[in-house]
Parts: C-alpha cells; structure tokens; sequence
C-alpha cells in the first residue's frame, strides 16, 4: 500500500514537472529571435512562401493554441516531425539527390530513439570508471578523517573539479588518439569509440562521488552502531563493508541518480567535441537549426526520464534504509 501511494504521489508531481518543462520550453522557443521557416525554406525564399508555409504549420498562431494542439498530439505519443530533418536522419543537404525521402522529414522519436541508445551507453560507461575511480579513494578518506587519506581525496577531488571537461578531451584526443594511437576519439563506429569521451565524464563526476563517500563513510563510522559492532568483537572488514557502507550507501545513491539524470540530458561539449551520435549532438544541431519539434521532443523526454530515474533511486533508499520517508 505505502509503495502505490508513493507512486501515485510521485508520478503525479513528476506530470507536473514534465507539463510546467514542456510549457516554459515551448514558449522560449517562440518568443527568441529568428524564424524556423526561413532556415526550411532558404534564405533566398520570398516572403509571401515563407508566410504560407507558416501557416500551413500553424506557426503564425497564438502561442496557447499552439502549445494546446501540439500537447494533444503528446498525449498519444505523437511527438511531431522535425522541421529540417529528412526521414533518413541527415541534417539540411546532408542528404543524396537520388534519395526518394529527401522530401519526407523525419518522426522527433524516431531521432531520440536513434540516439538514446548511444548517450544511454556513454552514462552507464562512464559512471562505471566514474565509481572504479572514487570509491577507493572515498571510502579510504572516510576511513581516516583528518589524516593523509582523507587529505588525499580532497587533493584529488579539488584537482578532478578543477579540469574543464572540454580541455581535458581535447588533450585526451590529442594525447591517446592521435599521438599514441591507442583508441579512436571522433565519431562512432564500435564501443572502443566510447572509451575516451566516458573517461571525461568520469574525472567530471568523480569529485562529487569522492567528497560524498568520504563524509557519508566518516558520519556513519562515528555512529553508536559502528562501537556496538566493535564492543561485540565483529571483524573491522565486516563493520566497514556490512554496516558502514550500507548505510552511506544512501547519500551516494541519490547523487548518482542525479548524475546519470544529467548524463541522460545529453553531454553537450563532450559529445560535440568527440562528435559522439548522441543526444547531446542531437541537441546541439536542433537549437542551431531551431528544429522546435526536435527541442521540445528531447526536453520532454529528458524530464520524463529525470522523474522516472528519481522515483527509483527514491524506492531504493528506502530499501536500503526503511526509516526514510519521501
């Protein structure tokens, strides 16, 4: 009964937050300079066809009108077609002549079905290193507060947060893939093209896994529990991994719900400067192209997912720790 009402609470104000994303996103892209119809139509284009065609798309119509038909259309999974896409998935001219859905442009899910996969795999992949990295050297500072360990992890941590993912890519690049040849770095054909981009996202996220782990760890070891474990002769291994880490596990578990929700968003500068097909790429190139339908079918699908990703990680604390209350 608690776990239905929890879910119909949250789901409930996680339909308001992608309903009041959806809203502010939509009318943003209204309201800024420039015209999407002229970038479809060429900058050659007279403007009595420029005004037709918006019309024809119900461009030239009050905003709420337009937000209300465009939301009817959400509600049944219809996300809209792109405005420079076609079907293939090329980008304006970046199409054959000889291909026959140059003319048809592309469903907005079909395109964030294409690229999801790919910026899913670069989350998962670089939370992994992200972890592989942190969780010794947090768990060892909170191990020892005050001391060398716990100076180590605050050295590391303010060196990590201390590198611009963008000028660390590029020097990775540089360094691995063109000098040293040892992985591909620009665009994607094979997981190996993964490896270098996740690596980046890892030293970004890592400070913030590191100085959570290292106070979670330091807070639950001075705990009473933690001495009555010791008074009763339990192993230092068994205190640290079966009663210490489970109970820091918690703080540690809703950031990394947060992090991965950001990951999900798309990794604008890192997916642009390895030219990773992902939606981080797919975002950049829509607001360049002011593709209205593409923006808005990846804001919505990025809230939906941020909510979706919380109520777990919320489910899994209480798990972890049935005194929680959310």
């Amino acid at each position: 009964m608690f776990i239905l009402k929890f879910l119909l609470r949250r789901l409930f104000q996680g339909a308001i937050i992608v309903f009041i994303v959806s809203a502010v996103i939509f009318t943003l892209l209204r309201v800024v300079p420039g015209d999407p119809v002229r970038l479809m139509a060429g900058g050659m284009a007279p403007e009595a066809l420029i005004e037709q065609i918006a019309e024809e798309m119900g461009l030239r119509d009050p905003i709420p009108v337009q937000f209300t038909r465009y939301m009817g259309g959400v509600v049944q999974g219809d996300f809209g077609q792109s405005f420079v896409r076609p079907k293939n998935g090329a980008s304006v001219g970046g199409t054959s002549f000889d291909d026959t859905t140059r003319g048809e442009r592309a469903q907005v899910l079909d395109l964030i079905a294409e690229t999801a996969p790919m910026t899913i795999q670069l989350a998962l992949l670089s939370m992994v290193f992200a972890l592989i990295i942190a969780i010794p050297i947090g768990v060892a500072g909170g191990l020892a507060p005050g001391r060398w360990p716990d100076r180590v992890a605050l050295y590391l941590s303010s060196i990590f947060v201390s590198l611009p993912n963008f000028w660390l890519g590029i020097v990775l690049a540089l360094l691995l893939s063109v000098k040293l040849q040892l992985l591909p770095a620009i665009g994607y054909q094979g997981f190996a093209y993964t490896l270098l981009p996740a690596f980046v996202l890892a030293i970004e996220m890592a400070p913030f896994i590191i100085r959570t782990l290292t106070v979670s760890v330091a807070g639950v070891m001075s705990e009473n529990f933690i001495d009555i474990a010791r008074v009763r002769g339990l192993s230092r291994n068994r205190i640290v991994f079966h009663h210490g880490m489970k109970n820091a596990a918690v703080p540690l578990l809703n950031l990394l719900g947060v992090q991965f929700s950001v990951l999900l968003g798309g990794v604008l500068v890192v997916e642009f400067i390895f030219d990773y097909p992902g939606l981080g790429l797919l975002t950049i190139n829509a607001v360049m192209q002011r593709d209205f339908p593409l923006i808005q079918g990846i804001a919505i699908i990025t809230a939906a997912a941020f909510v979706v990703i919380n109520i777990v990680v919320d489910l899994a604390a209480t798990t972890i720790d049935p005194r929680l209350d959310y």
